[in-house]
């Protein structure tokens, strides 16, 4: 296979440090050529570690995008309303494109970016990571070979930790429904996609119910300060004190959190840059309006059923899965990679032990940066296509017009509401 060029659009966490990684990991196979960023430190430091000269370092996509095709494809890992004007003049400028979950917040966007994919007859790959994860790979095996017969019914919860969800979703860029998106799309499109796939069939009525309940003003204890390091009198008893994280949880430096504070991750920058930035801020006094808690009820077109959970209020950040068929049932933790299959007639309780790496949900990421680059470079079938990645954002959307409106939502009238 030949070598892969790429040009990236946003070089913040995602684009910057997780997926170009595959260009330095496998240099024979990927290699990006240019970068758009607006923030001078973020792109001169990506350049730098990516060899890519000054004259190809842009302050924005458009300035990128005016020039011919320089690349065979196009990485956007811009904020999510930031996403479909780069995404759409990319495919019209001939780059394949993979772009960050999600698409976009906008139905319209959404739908016409996966038209953009076919009539341009580009490869538009979404994020959708864990469909590359040895997990569900295994789950979606263990289907296919019917080791519990036919699929009836799905559970499955999404633990996004307390801490994990008090730096995205309540201090974090995701913080704010009219900045980014809904929480169901932001951080569950991943889980409405995976519920599509081992469903294999279309959706057919969703609803749900949900509130952002404890991150809010009236919660605040008693004295509570604006910003944590205002003298907050309670903080040996807060856990969500920003302090204690940024510098002594360990999921801040192992999955790269403190970056997000601050470029420089000694302790005097991140302290300097909590006293009165946003990842300082008290949970009970920030902007924040997404949900804290969601669930999801899905019928399928085949009539099978599936129960969603997303909730902030767990210790760990971890994915766990109940599948039950008419033979069988299955369950399964993705973090601690293990599945276990139990058949009815025989009473067999099979338990699988899979290699799980810690970083990069679960080994995701690079699984998938691997495919997108065999796509691009062989021209070869993916997991996961554009059709697929537009279905399941809008299952996500429709979701959340269910939990605002209290109703039932019918998903093709949501989809193609002037059909017959």
């Amino acid at each position: 296979m030949k070598q892969v060029t790429s040009i990236l659009i946003g070089a913040g966490l995602r684009g910057g440090y997780v997926y170009s990684q595959y260009a330095l990991d496998h240099p024979n196979e990927f290699k990006i050529v240019a970068v758009a960023e607006p923030d001078p430190e973020r792109r001169e430091a990506f350049s730098k570690k990516h060899n890519i000269p000054q004259e190809m370092q842009f302050k924005s996509y458009k300035e990128l995008l005016k020039r011919e095709k320089i690349a065979d494809c196009a990485m956007i890992c811009t904020q999510d309303r930031m996403h479909y004007e780069p995404v759409v003049t990319a495919l019209e400028k001939g780059y394949h494109v993979l772009c960050e979950k999600p698409m976009s917040p906008d139905k319209e966007e959404i739908i016409k970016m996966g038209e953009m994919a076919k009539r341009y007859d580009r490869i538009l790959s979404v994020c959708h990571v864990l469909r590359y994860s040895p997990f569900f790979s295994k789950i979606k095996l263990l289907l296919e070979e019917k080791k519990i017969g036919q699929l009836i019914t799905i559970q499955h919860i999404e633990e996004v930790g307390y801490w994990h969800h008090v730096h995205s979703f309540v201090r974090g860029n995701w913080r704010n429904e009219k900045e980014s998106s809904p929480m169901i799309l932001q951080k569950c499109c991943h889980d409405m996609d995976i519920l599509l796939w081992l469903a294999e069939s279309s959706c057919k009525k969703i609803s749900s119910f949900g509130k952002l309940t404890y991150f809010s003003e009236e919660n605040a204890p008693k004295g509570a300060p604006r910003y944590c390091m205002d003298g907050c009198s309670h903080r040996d008893e807060c856990p969500f004190y920003a302090p204690r994280f940024y510098l002594e949880h360990s999921k801040a430096v192992e999955d790269g959190l403190v970056y997000a504070v601050t470029d420089n991750a000694d302790s005097k920058h991140i302290l300097d840059a909590l006293k009165k930035g946003q990842y300082g801020r008290c949970v009970f006094y920030s902007d924040n309006t997404v949900v804290d808690h969601q669930t999801v009820e899905i019928e399928f077109e085949n009539q099978v059923t599936a129960s969603f959970l997303m909730t902030a209020f767990t210790n760990q950040c971890a994915r766990r899965i109940r599948l039950m068929g008419t033979k069988g049932e299955i369950k399964g933790d993705m973090e601690a990679g293990i599945i276990e299959v139990t058949e009815f007639v025989s009473g067999t309780n099979e338990v699988i032990k899979l290699h799980t790496p810690t970083k990069g949900h679960s080994g995701s990421d690079m699984n998938m940066m691997k495919d997108f680059v065999r796509m691009v470079g062989e021209g070869k079938k993916g997991k996961t296509n554009a059709d697929i990645s537009v279905e399941s954002h809008l299952m996500a959307l429709a979701a959340e017009e269910s939990r605002v409106n209290e109703a039932v939502v019918n998903f093709k009238q949501y989809t193609r509401p002037n059909a017959e």
